[in-house]
């Protein structure tokens, strides 16, 4: 058999263990395992789950070609990483699990007020939804481009279309019964998946380049492409201190103050599980971004010697994979790997936008879900996937890259607004409504603003904030917070 034909019926058999995943896991199918997978799920289960889903199609593609241009300065973000887990481990998940939290947004309406438990859900909605759909869209842009023969016109559009909604078809069918409980385990298959194909890719590239498993490290060492740490330019958004520190908040917002991966998270069994869950997820996910970065400085060294040339860097893995010349077994796990990372990320996201809206809109409690609930859930999750369809097809109508990329940037701004607004909570000394929560929506929606005009500023002179605007955008959320709660009590005093 040739490699078409292998890689059909290898991708045909991981579908068929996805739905088999899905009907084995979701026996009871009510609102308690589709939030919380009923708290059975096994702490290593969740950990390995997770990394696929923190590192999705866009790590998959992209960041084996950023070596070209970064080297392995990404580690020094990925270090940071393990700062905001620990944080996560120490003081935010004691809190969810002493609050017995479905969603992790509801701790801001119990500090603040309503407003800020719907602002901070709000938040997380557009994000994950906007970031799901570009991830999405971006692995079906590459099989469209690299796998499949060439269309355009009409064919194209309709191509597209049908591929995003095979997919989005297949994801609802395989989350829509069992949602947390399933996805647990489809995203530990997922993961499995990922680093097996970037595995297999490591060695068969180095056999091309003759190298032995023991000597990959060393020329991965001495390939010019492995500096970690930048401090040439304080003003550059790639200098060592700044990245550190934003990874450092981007893990912890993006990690400890998501829906998405909290949730995983909240199906454990005890907080004990949880916690490991979170420690051995943090040293997995540090080893596996070398193994991305490796194979990355592994693509370069190949490309140089076999005199391949590649336009956009986020094609590298691909344009070496599918090249004809690796044999068979590298482009039937590239093609494996790739469907793979669209399935992890958008899967779990699907799963916590419907629970997001069932539980902070909608008011449902999962542990007493009535049927009308039950089926009212089925639609919200049928709705959602429609959405990120819709959203897909947006994009794909821009046909920008960078205006899109620009509007996944404009989304990720709204985690500054969760942090300043976790943080504005976790240093009140009571709970209840503060004056001054109807001026919270305002406030978070005007931080990111401000935060892109000093971050404009700031360029103009010479300095970029980078990844760490995030913190920034943070505390100016915060400081408005201060200032509206200020401002109302002394009017209220007033009167």
């Amino acid at each position: 058999m040739d490699a078409p034909m292998i890689a059909g019926l290898a991708v045909a058999a991981y579908l068929g263990l996805l739905l088999w995943l899905g009907n084995r896991t979701s026996a009871k199918g009510d609102m308690g395992d589709f939030t919380l997978g009923g708290k059975r799920s096994p702490w290593w289960a969740v950990a390995f789950g997770m990394v696929g889903t923190s590192l999705s199609g866009v790590t998959f593609l992209s960041v084996p070609g950023w070596v070209g241009d970064q080297q392995f300065g990404y580690m020094q973000m990925v270090l940071g990483y393990l700062v905001g887990y620990s944080a996560i481990i120490c003081i935010l998940l004691p809190l969810y699990y002493r609050l017995e939290l479905t969603s992790i947004y509801r701790f801001l309406g119990d500090r603040i007020g309503p407003k800020a438990h719907h602002t901070g859900s709000a938040f997380f909605l557009l994000s994950r939804s906007i970031g799901a759909a570009f991830r999405l869209y971006l692995v079906v842009l590459v099989i469209q481009e690299t796998v499949l023969p060439p269309a355009s016109g009409m064919w194209g559009w309709l191509r597209f279309t049908l591929l995003i909604a095979a997919i989005l078809s297949l994801i609802w069918a395989y989350t829509r019964k069992g949602g947390i409980a399933t996805v647990v385990w489809t995203d530990t298959l997922q993961t499995a998946c990922m680093l097996l194909a970037a595995g297999t890719a490591v060695v068969l590239i180095g056999q091309q380049l003759d190298l032995t498993w023991l000597n990959i490290p060393r020329a991965v060492f001495e390939s010019g492409h492995s500096r970690w740490w930048f401090f040439d330019d304080w003003g550059a958004p790639n200098h060592g201190l700044k990245q550190f520190v934003a990874g450092a908040f981007i893990s912890l917002c993006m990690t400890g103050l998501d829906q998405d991966m909290m949730q995983k998270n909240l199906s454990c069994r005890s907080l004990r599980d949880a916690q490991l869950n979170m420690a051995s997820f943090s040293v997995v996910l540090v080893v596996v971004n070398l193994l991305f970065l490796g194979l990355g400085a592994l693509l370069l060294m190949h490309t140089a010697s076999a005199d391949i040339s590649v336009e956009r860097a986020d094609l590298l893995f691909a344009a070496v994979a599918l090249d004809g010349k690796m044999g068979i077994w590298l482009p039937v796990f590239f093609l494996l790997g790739l469907v793979a990372a669209a399935l992890s990320s958008a899967d779990s996201a699907l799963t916590a936008l419907t629970t997001s809206i069932c539980v902070d809109f909608l008011g449902m409690a999962p542990r007493d879900a009535t049927p009308d609930e039950n089926q009212r859930r089925h639609k919200v999750h049928f709705g959602v996937s429609i959405g990120i369809g819709v959203l897909i097809l947006i994009f794909h109508a821009i046909n920008d890259t960078s205006v899109i990329a620009a509007l996944f940037k404009v989304a990720s701004y709204t985690y500054g607004p969760l942090l300043g607004l976790y943080a504005f909570a976790l240093l009140r000394k009571t709970d209840g409504v503060v004056h001054g929560d109807r001026f919270i929506p305002l406030v978070a929606a005007l931080a990111p603003l401000a935060g892109w005009g000093l971050e404009q500023w700031t360029a103009s002179h010479g300095f970029s904030f980078g990844f760490a605007l995030l913190p920034v955008n943070g505390f100016l959320t915060w400081a408005g917070a201060s200032l509206a709660v200020i401002l109302s009590a002394n009017s209220r005093s007033k009167v």
